[in-house]
Protein backbone atom coordinates (compact mmCIF):
# COMPACT_ATOMS: atom_id res chain seq x y z
CA UNK A 1 0.00 0.00 0.00
CA UNK A 2 1.67 3.38 -1.01
CA UNK A 3 1.62 5.52 1.53
CA UNK A 4 3.69 8.75 2.51
CA UNK A 5 4.72 9.90 6.20
CA UNK A 6 5.92 13.79 6.96
CA UNK A 7 7.68 14.40 9.92
CA UNK A 8 9.47 17.17 11.24
CA UNK A 9 7.12 19.52 12.12
CA UNK A 10 6.24 21.55 15.15
CA UNK A 11 6.79 24.79 16.96
CA UNK A 12 9.61 27.23 15.73
CA UNK A 13 10.19 31.07 16.45
CA UNK A 14 9.72 33.54 13.77
CA UNK A 15 13.40 33.81 11.91
CA UNK A 16 14.46 29.98 12.82
CA UNK A 17 14.45 26.87 10.81
CA UNK A 18 12.71 23.56 10.48
CA UNK A 19 13.15 20.36 8.00
CA UNK A 20 10.02 18.44 6.92
CA UNK A 21 11.27 14.93 5.84
CA UNK A 22 8.39 12.84 3.52
CA UNK A 23 8.90 9.18 3.79
CA UNK A 24 7.28 7.59 1.10
CA UNK A 25 6.73 3.50 1.14
CA UNK A 26 5.19 0.87 -0.77
CA UNK A 27 6.36 2.72 -4.12
CA UNK A 28 9.36 4.06 -5.28
CA UNK A 29 9.20 8.41 -5.61
CA UNK A 30 11.99 7.72 -8.34
CA UNK A 31 9.31 7.47 -10.84
CA UNK A 32 7.11 10.38 -9.32
CA UNK A 33 7.13 14.01 -9.30
CA UNK A 34 7.51 15.38 -5.47
CA UNK A 35 5.62 18.24 -3.99
CA UNK A 36 4.71 20.03 -0.45
CA UNK A 37 1.83 21.92 -0.16
CA UNK A 38 0.37 23.34 3.02
CA UNK A 39 -3.30 24.59 4.80
CA UNK A 40 -3.47 27.35 7.13
CA UNK A 41 -6.66 27.34 8.88
CA UNK A 42 -9.67 29.05 6.59
CA UNK A 43 -7.02 28.69 3.22
CA UNK A 44 -7.61 26.95 0.22
CA UNK A 45 -4.20 24.07 0.28
CA UNK A 46 -1.21 26.10 -1.69
CA UNK A 47 1.50 24.98 -3.52
CA UNK A 48 5.04 25.59 -1.49
CA UNK A 49 7.19 23.56 -3.65
CA UNK A 50 8.11 20.75 -6.16
CA UNK A 51 10.25 18.66 -7.60
CA UNK A 52 10.53 16.53 -10.95
CA UNK A 53 12.14 13.16 -11.24
CA UNK A 54 15.24 15.09 -12.17
CA UNK A 55 16.56 16.83 -8.99
CA UNK A 56 17.64 19.38 -11.54
CA UNK A 57 14.35 20.78 -11.95
CA UNK A 58 12.57 22.63 -8.70
CA UNK A 59 9.52 25.10 -8.43
CA UNK A 60 8.45 26.90 -5.44
CA UNK A 61 5.70 29.29 -3.91
CA UNK A 62 6.44 33.12 -4.93
CA UNK A 63 5.97 33.43 -0.91
CA UNK A 64 9.00 30.75 0.11
CA UNK A 65 11.47 31.48 -2.57
CA UNK A 66 14.66 31.95 -1.69
CA UNK A 67 13.91 30.95 2.15
CA UNK A 68 12.80 26.94 1.66
CA UNK A 69 14.52 24.43 -0.22
CA UNK A 70 13.23 21.27 -1.43
CA UNK A 71 15.49 17.45 -2.18
CA UNK A 72 14.89 14.40 -3.10
CA UNK A 73 16.93 11.15 -2.58
CA UNK A 74 15.60 8.47 -4.86
CA UNK A 75 18.02 5.78 -3.34
CA UNK A 76 16.35 6.86 -0.20
CA UNK A 77 12.65 7.01 -1.05
CA UNK A 78 12.38 10.23 0.93
CA UNK A 79 11.63 13.75 -0.47
CA UNK A 80 12.62 16.95 2.30
CA UNK A 81 11.95 20.91 2.77
CA UNK A 82 14.44 22.62 4.17
CA UNK A 83 12.77 25.92 5.65
CA UNK A 84 14.40 28.98 7.01
CA UNK A 85 14.28 32.19 7.89
CA UNK A 86 9.96 31.01 8.78
CA UNK A 87 7.30 33.80 8.96
CA UNK A 88 4.18 33.63 11.23
CA UNK A 89 2.32 33.22 7.72
CA UNK A 90 4.14 30.09 7.14
CA UNK A 91 2.48 28.45 10.25
CA UNK A 92 0.39 25.65 8.00
CA UNK A 93 -0.05 21.97 7.68
CA UNK A 94 3.00 20.90 5.39
CA UNK A 95 1.46 18.15 3.00
CA UNK A 96 3.65 16.04 0.77
CA UNK A 97 2.04 14.52 -2.52
CA UNK A 98 3.56 12.08 -5.13
CA UNK A 99 2.54 12.46 -8.65
CA UNK A 100 2.67 10.11 -11.83
CA UNK A 101 1.23 12.40 -14.01
CA UNK A 102 1.85 15.24 -16.37
CA UNK A 103 0.57 19.02 -15.96
CA UNK A 104 1.49 21.50 -13.97
CA UNK A 105 3.55 20.22 -10.36
CA UNK A 106 1.42 23.45 -8.76
CA UNK A 107 -1.46 21.97 -9.54
CA UNK A 108 -3.29 19.58 -6.50
CA UNK A 109 -5.37 18.02 -8.99
CA UNK A 110 -2.81 16.40 -10.23
CA UNK A 111 -1.39 14.40 -7.02
CA UNK A 112 -2.03 10.35 -6.57
CA UNK A 113 -0.66 10.49 -2.92
CA UNK A 114 -0.48 12.61 -0.54
CA UNK A 115 0.85 11.93 3.41
CA UNK A 116 -1.11 12.48 6.50
CA UNK A 117 0.86 16.64 6.87
CA UNK A 118 2.58 17.64 9.65
CA UNK A 119 1.66 21.13 11.86
CA UNK A 120 4.18 23.70 11.45
CA UNK A 121 3.61 26.68 14.03
CA UNK A 122 5.36 30.27 13.90
CA UNK A 123 5.47 32.39 16.74
CA UNK A 124 5.86 35.95 16.28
Amino acid sequence: QAQLVETGGGLVQAGGSLRLSCEASGFFIENYRMGWFRQAPGKEREFVAGVEWSTTYKYYGESVRRRFTISRDNAKNLVTLQMNSLKPEDTAVYYCAATSALGSIKSIHIYNYWGQGTQVTVAS
